[in-house]
């Protein structure tokens, strides 16, 4: 299954990368750079849903196609 994965750039003084999963809500997590981002949304992904299983919950959150658009917001 593709899971789209929301990758942000940290803000300074931070560095690295944050990862979203938005199909499973909470399912968040950074890493270093880019590419350790990437292998820990697998890896939250992973418990995740093994997570669900333990608790008998069902997997219902699901996305057939993702698009990402950005905005803008002024909070001075």
């Amino acid at each position: 299954r593709i899971w789209p994965i929301l990758l942000s750039t940290l803000s300074p003084p931070k560095k690295g990368y944050i990862a979203i999963v938005p199909a499973l809500p909470g399912c968040a997590t950074q890493g270093e750079t880019r590419e350790e981002a990437l292998a820990m949304a697998e890896d939250a992904i992973k418990g995740y849903i093994e997570s669900l299983k333990k608790h008998g919950e069902p997997l219902t959150y699901t996305f057939e196609k993702a698009e990402v658009e950005t905005v803008t917001v002024d909070v001075a």
